[in-house]
């Protein structure tokens, strides 16, 4: 098989391990939280086991920022695969606190419900190179749609212990963990496509120093600490604790749950062309802000939703915008650094968002069993509308080369 060839192949294959993976994080996002609370959960402590959960994702995108260009990528994804699956099968088959704590921290169990875990840095690295730094933004907004089809089928799915209890008869909390184990499933099928990555997915050979140089290094830290803030204040809006706020609130099914989230995820899909298509008029900056302060904006009005036909069409509202920051986001990083540094750029910032993610459900939980069930949206909505307006302040002067180029 020619380099041409071999190059296409790892990009569709990228396509479909990003499907198949967020496949399964979606239905984890959409039913742990109501699984833990059938499970006899308290608020407080299903906020522990979530943030425990992308703790665990946190310290896997760390290892893999440090080590997995030296491991290797296709051996590192093809791990981190099979340790996501053995956790899964245990926290779907356990009852303890403890044991749910420790497997959602060992299998990096993603309560957020988006595919943001350590995979995605090694993916998010080879991605440029699969597509060629023309296309770049038009990659990752194939990238993320396929990640956004499979939040979908995900949150379709996350309604299936209903349909398991009246196939089989089993029990409402054996029909949970029946769906739940599913995502054991397509993380294995995901290391089985791993292993037919070609050699052009691993780090190519440096011509700089190994070491990020100082003006990657000096980016790197600001947008680092803008998205931690960004991530902490999504961190109060993990799909795990928006569907326990929606079955709370308003008393609806899982079923219907799955079905508000497999129309918010088909909105996220729309919304990657359309953010590829904008950019390449306004840029990629202008872009990420001028679509998420608006969606900030309508996440602040669900709270105050009379009934859950309001919230639910505020919500999906703000579904079709919050999305079209990240394949915008992921092309910025990767085009501000050298093709060898854009695994640790990938996993730094990636890093932070996890650590935002997994400190804040825990605070999150808390809120909603001492104060309101709505207090952590609110203060989630204005921790984003403030990151907005720093990165803006920050890199508005700052343009990936496609965009300083000569016309």
């Amino acid at each position: 098989m020619g380099p041409g060839l071999a190059v296409s192949r790892d990009r569709n294959l990228l396509f479909v391990t990003a499907l198949l993976r967020s496949t399964g994080t979606s239905l984890v996002g959409v039913l742990l939280g109501v699984y833990l609370a059938k499970l006899r959960l308290e608020a407080s402590q299903i906020g522990l086991v979530v943030g425990l959960g992308l703790a665990g994702a946190a310290v896997a995108a760390l290892i893999v920022t440090v080590a997995g260009d030296r491991v290797g990528r296709r051996r590192t994804l093809t791990v981190l695969a099979c340790t996501g699956a053995a956790g899964t099968l245990v926290a779907a088959s356990s009852s303890q606190l403890g044991v749910l704590a420790a497997a959602a921290f060992v299998g990096m169990l993603n309560g957020m419900g988006r595919d943001r875990g350590a995979a995605l840095v090694l993916e998010q690295a080879i991605l440029p190179g699969a597509t060629g730094e023309a296309r770049r933004t038009v990659g990752f907004a194939w990238y993320s749609a396929a990640q956004d089809v499979g939040h979908a089928l995900g949150a379709l799915v996350a309604g299936a212990p209903l349909l398991v209890r009246r196939w089989t008869g089993v029990d409402e909390l054996a029909s949970f963990r029946w769906v739940l184990a599913a995502n054991a499933v397509l993380l294995l099928a995901t290391a089985l496509l791993y292993r037919f990555f070609s050699p052009a997915a691993e780090r190519p050979a440096a011509p700089h120093p190994a070491t990020p140089s100082r003006a990657t290094r000096s980016a790197l830290w600001k947008l680092s600490a803008l998205f931690g803030l960004d991530s902490l204040a999504g961190g109060f809006l993990t799909t795990a604790l928006l569907s326990f706020f929606f079955f709370e609130r308003f008393g609806v099914s899982e079923a219907i749950i799955g079905l508000l989230f497999f129309g918010a995820r088909l909105a996220n899909t729309a919304s990657h062309f359309a953010a590829a298509w904008i950019a390449s008029r306004i840029g990629l900056v202008r872009t990420m802000v001028y679509t998420h302060l608006p969606s900030s904006l309508l996440l602040l009005t669900v709270p105050f939703a009379p009934t859950f036909a309001v919230a639910a069409g505020l919500f999906l509202l703000r579904e079709g915008l919050v999305e079209m920051d990240v394949p915008t986001r992921q092309s910025y990083v990767m085009a501000i650094v050298r093709p060898e540094e854009r695994t640790f750029a990938s996993g730094v910032t990636n890093l932070v968002r996890l650590g935002g993610w997994a400190v804040a459900p825990v605070v999150a939980g808390a809120l909603m069993q001492s104060q309101s069930l709505a207090l952590p949206l609110v203060v989630g909505a204005g921790i984003k509308l403030g990151y907005d307006g720093l990165l803006y302040a920050a890199f508005r002067s700052r343009k990936p080369p496609e965009e300083t180029a000569a016309p």
